[in-house]
């Protein structure tokens, strides 16, 4: 039997149950901090000889420096090796996601205008030189991954892709390989966890140094990518794996109880909340579950996924329901309602919304074409999914005339002045042949 806590809105516990509920903690364990540290400072250090050191370790390796890359021909091979039907599955979900993103890039152009007074003043949007996409590798294969990290920066336009993927006991997924020939990727190093995120960031043997690593990992990869930001850029800090379902009476209980699964299955971290206005929907969802659980090959990850962070929430409002979802942000979140769209009004905080009945969140995993790296942790209050936006800098453009800058010099050297920096106003006022100054030595 499956066992799942239980809130209702109208309990007068519930705000209190559901405080617990919201608690996240996503600071590091000072433990592992200090093991991630070490693991980086010595890749930093050692280069190579570490990335080789740690690599065959942690993954129970036993190979040389110069088996870390895979050649383009095993990526080849991979692609070709591969069942027919899984080839034209990674084609069409390529196909879906490089469209939805060339949309982002339409939004995301260099734009210049000329203000009155006669500046020209503006944005120029370039892509990254160099980019490093990390792919799990531990207890599930992600190609999925590779398409949705690779493809936004192959439409931002960045020039090289680096990908590294842990081949625990040398054993690389053919279908991981295979999605990044899809996908362009240009290098892909066989190596995971703290000490791929050091090789990425620092540069160590025949991985170079990136300017930016996205994707997600385990808290290891989390913890070091949050420690070399700075060095390098990052998408986000990734944690456990979020599915919030609001659900009226029109839900089809079998629908929602595999969908919270399909989300528990990640790992024993992950979280799936169900919240409905139908009383009785709660019953019909668990005895679904109960139904379904025991034909999963992931059962025992799911019953403890599921028993730890899941959540079966009755509430008397779709309006409750909406202020449940924003108090979760969560990372997906699924419309199971009659009119899914009158309700986005009142979301205001979530990665992706799944909008009707069919809108399955596992469609957005794969295929839809939206991007499945997303804020979890309720940072989807403040972050948003990766895109090609994530891929690209912005520096601003400044241009002007002596006629237009004359406006501009008496309002910058003011407020220059105003702030004491007297070099600051003088800097402008020179330029259209102001006196400065100048105090004898």
């Amino acid at each position: 039997m499956i066992r799942i806590a239980r809130l209702a809105g109208t309990d007068e516990r519930f705000e209190k149950q559901f405080a617990q509920l919201l608690s996240t903690d996503m600071a590091p364990d000072p433990e592992l901090v200090e093991t991630v540290s070490a693991i980086l400072e010595d890749v930093r250090d050692n280069g190579g000889a570490a990335l080789l050191k740690y690599t065959n370790r942690f993954d129970n390796r036993a190979v040389e420096i110069s088996d870390l890359e895979v050649t383009k021909e095993v990526l080849q091979q991979s692609l070709a090796e591969i069942p027919a039907n899984v080839r034209a599955a990674l084609a069409d979900a390529a196909a879906r996601i490089r469209e939805y993103h060339l949309r982002q890039k339409s939004q995301s152009q260099s734009w210049t205008y000329r203000d009155r007074d006669g500046s020209t003043l503006g944005q120029r949007v370039t892509a990254l030189d160099k980019v490093g996409i990390y792919v799990p590798g531990g207890k599930a294969a992600y190609p999925s991954s590779v398409l949705m990290s690779a493809l936004p920066a192959k439409v931002a336009g960045v020039a090289e892709i680096i990908m590294v993927v842990p081949a625990v006991n040398n054993k690389l997924n053919p279908i991981v390989l295979a999605a990044a020939e899809v996908a362009g990727v240009d290098r892909v190093f066989s190596i995971g966890g703290a000490q791929s995120i050091a090789a990425l960031a620092y540069g160590a043997g025949p991985v170079p140094a990136v300017d930016k690593i996205v994707g997600p990992g385990n808290r290891y990869v989390a913890t070091a990518k949050r420690l070399v930001f700075g060095t390098v850029g990052i998408d986000m800090i990734a944690g456990p794996s979020e599915l919030v379902i609001v659900a009226d009476d029109s839900a089809n209980p079998d629908w929602v109880a595999l969908d919270m699964f399909a989300q528990a299955e990640h790992d024993e971290d992950a979280r799936a909340i169900l919240v409905t206005t139908d009383p009785g929907f709660p019953d019909r969802v668990e005895a679904s579950m109960n139904q379904y659980l025991v034909n999963l090959e992931r059962a025992e990850i799911i019953r403890v996924s599921i028993a730890n962070n899941g959540a079966l929430i009755y509430v008397e409002s779709l309006e409750h329901a909406c202020r449940v979802v924003n108090q979760l942000a969560p990372e997906h979140l699924e419309l199971a309602v009659r009119d899914p769209n009158a309700l986005l009004g009142g979301i205001k905080h979530a990665g992706a919304i799944f909008l009707g009945h069919f809108a399955a969140e596992v469609l957005g995993d794969y295929c839809a074409g939206p991007n499945h790296v997303l804020p979890t942790g309720k940072t989807a209050r403040f972050s948003s999914p990766l895109g090609v936006y994530d891929f690209q800098k912005r520096s601003s453009l400044i241009e002007c005339t002596p006629n237009s800058a004359a406006g501009l010099v008496e309002t910058a050297a003011v407020l220059a002045r105003g702030e004491g920096l007297s070099a600051h106003a003088q800097s402008a006022e020179l330029r259209l042949g102001g006196k400065t100054r100048r105090v004898s030595p």
